[in-house]
């Protein structure tokens, strides 16, 4: 079922499709030089429940959306499968829109999994700590939160009260005497035995509680030990008791919406319309409120409960779904939903709109909070667009710039050297297209050369069609450095690329900056007050900034292993694991010659040598 036309005909094609569940896909017409030559471009991928129906409609006489009417211009053929449900056309199409990523469909482009805090097993004086990724290490997991900062703030919480350890194993397992976490009163010190695994087990047990949202079984709990300590004359821990109490009833003031019992619910609230939706999901766990995140997820046709639907199918791809799950639309295809999600959830599975009671304020917090969201990232592209435009004036371009792209060196006296690549689009700074490069084979300090390798590996890529090609490009410097890295971009055949150095003014105060157009006599200086100023101090800023934290964590790696490399017999695979058993080179020095040959591949006379070259005169 297929059209190879260069503009699709629906008049012969439609009244032969069957009235069945499936999934169509439409195709634009294909190009002999694009990615895919011979096939088109996959524009949309939809489902329905009458694919005669619904594919039809697209091409009725009515339907005069202009989205629908863009994407009907470029269909150049339309294929289709046919399922048995539609709850496996869901399925379908929630994998084509994963693997293809059409550009008319709703794509939750934040590919990050969700953060959890993390209880590992196997361990006496267990930790908990900020866990991203598959869960499938032995321990308990308790989320998924909203975002890290949610993660960070439970646990710093938590560690508050119950004095809970944050160190690696690594940095326990050679610890002398307490650390500046215990002389601050976040830590037991169990590393030196200064609590018994007892007591430090129902601190763990008590953490765990909170964590479960059981605050008032572990609040009656330390009010009955503290009455007892009190009761025995232990003064003293009962007067720790006492904090642990006060500070857990602080957090609990702070609990902006509390649940009865301990219910696990998902909300969520899809605002906007067709190409600029926002959704805000808050998230309900042990019946208190972790917190709530909102992201933005592109497509231009879908309507609002279609987009929710997509939304909801691709948001749980990889964790599965709480009990319970609230929306603020009414979906028509809630059953198929319910029955592809249920697969997926751990326990039973109820999705519905609230309207009354707690959980419809919840439902109202969430929308409000999509909402606002919506208009500060409506008002943050205005301010964004008009930047733009005036970058786009200054510069002499027909029209404002879509993408820029700017680089900046870091290094310290020549030592690590680390070139970065930051992009800006219409919406603000584009991280997922940053880039950071470790130079090699140049002088050192020769900012020059490493701008040429990083442009030249860059432009490579811009080149063979894997990265888009800024409107603009900045380099962090004056005329020499936008002379010398023109010749390695005219060699790639961008010598057309508006290419523009930022130089600091004279004092190098902020709004001094003068910039130098390749091809230009003369600098421009746009004053402090330009709008196009503004926007290129935010990318010169950000390119600085991701510069140097690669060059510091370079640094650090390189420092950590110089000191290892003159050991004979010490390769690089040693060397690592030693790192990585003692957590870093502090942890090393502290080890002995038997504590070093408990790591995998180091025998006793590689661990004296290593031991003797690390303390000489030992």
């Amino acid at each position: 079922m297929s059209e190879h036309a260069d503009r699709f005909d629906p008049r012969d094609y439609i009244p032969n499709l069957p009235r069945r569940p499936g999934v169509y896909r439409m195709y634009a017409a294909p190009e002999a030089d694009g990615p895919n030559p011979g096939r088109g471009e996959l524009l949309y991928v939809g489902k329905a429940r009458s694919l005669r129906d619904r594919v039809g409609n697209y091409f009725l006489a009515s339907n005069v959306d202009p989205k629908v009417q863009a994407l009907v211009a470029n269909i150049a053929r339309i294929e289709v499968t046919i399922t048995n449900s539609e709850t496996e056309a869901l399925l379908l199409e929630y994998n084509l829109i994963k693997e293809h990523k059409p550009r008319y469909n709703i794509v939750l482009r934040d590919d990050k999994s969700f953060p959890y805090v993390y209880l590992p097993a196997g361990h006496e004086y267990p930790r908990l700590v900020f866990y991203r990724g598959p869960r499938n290490l032995p321990g308990r997991y308790f989320g998924p939160f909203p975002s890290a900062g949610a993660v960070k703030e439970t646990l710093q919480s938590v560690q508050k009260i119950f004095r809970i350890r944050n160190c690696r194993d690594s940095f326990f397992d050679n610890r002398s005497r307490p650390c500046l976490q215990h002389q601050i009163g976040r830590c037991s010190a169990p590393c030196v035995k200064l609590i018994s695994r007892e007591d430090y087990a129902r601190d763990i047990a008590a953490s765990v509680k909170v964590l479960e949202g059981r605050n008032d079984e572990v609040y009656a709990e330390l009010a009955a030990s503290m009455e007892k300590a009190a009761d025995a004359l232990q003064y003293e821990r009962a007067a720790a008791l006492r904090d642990q109490l006060a500070a857990l009833k602080q957090i609990q003031t702070q609990q902006i919406v509390t649940a009865e019992g301990d219910r696990d619910i998902d909300v969520f609230a899809l605002v906007g319309e067709p190409g600029e939706f926002a959704v805000s999901v808050m998230i309900i766990r042990g019946g208190r409120n972790l917190g709530s995140t909102t992201y933005f997820p592109k497509g231009a046709l879908a309507e609002p409960n279609e987009a929710l639907a997509s939304f909801l199918v691709q948001y749980y791809a990889d964790t599965p779904p709480p009990s319970e799950v609230l929306i603020n639309l009414e979906l028509s295809e809630i059953d198929a939903l319910c029955e592809v999600l249920r697969e997926r959830a751990e326990g039973g599975l109820k999705i519905w709109r609230p309207s009354r009671a707690l959980p419809a304020r919840w439902m109202s917090m969430t929308v409000e909070n999509a909402e606002q969201a919506l208009r500060m990232r409506r008002a943050r592209r205005a301010d964004i667009e008009g930047m733009l435009a005036e970058l786009g004036k200054l510069l002499g371009l027909e029209s404002p710039p879509k993408r820029l792209e700017c680089f900046d060196i870091s290094h310290t006296a020549g030592e690590g050297t680390v070139a970065s690549c930051v992009v800006y689009g219409p919406e603000g700074p584009m991280k997922k297209d940053y880039r950071r490069f470790n130079i090699t084979g140049v002088t050192p300090g020769d900012d020059y050369g490493a701008l040429r390798q990083a442009l030249k590996r860059r432009y490579e890529r811009v080149r063979a069609g894997e990265v888009v090609a800024p409107d603009v490009l900045l380099i962090d410097g004056g005329l020499g450095q936008i002379n010398e890295v023109y010749g390695e971009l005219e060699q790639l055949g961008f010598a057309g690329l508006k290419l523009v150095g930022v130089a600091k003014g004279p004092d190098r105060r902020a709004g001094q900056e003068r910039l130098f157009v390749h091809g230009d006599a003369g600098a421009i200086v746009p004053g402090p007050d330009s709008q196009a100023l503004r926007v290129i101090q935010r990318i010169r800023d950000e390119a600085h900034r991701f510069a140097i934290t690669g060059h510091r964590k370079r640094r650090a790696r390189r420092h950590n292993e110089s000191v290892l490399e003159s050991v004979p017999g010490l390769g690089p695979a040693k060397r690592r694991a030693l790192l990585k058993h003692f957590g870093g080179i502090q942890g090393l020095l502290r080890a002995g010659v038997t504590d070093i040959e408990a790591v995998s591949g180091i025998g006793t006379i590689l661990a004296r040598t290593l031991y003797d070259h690390l303390h000489p005169g030992a």
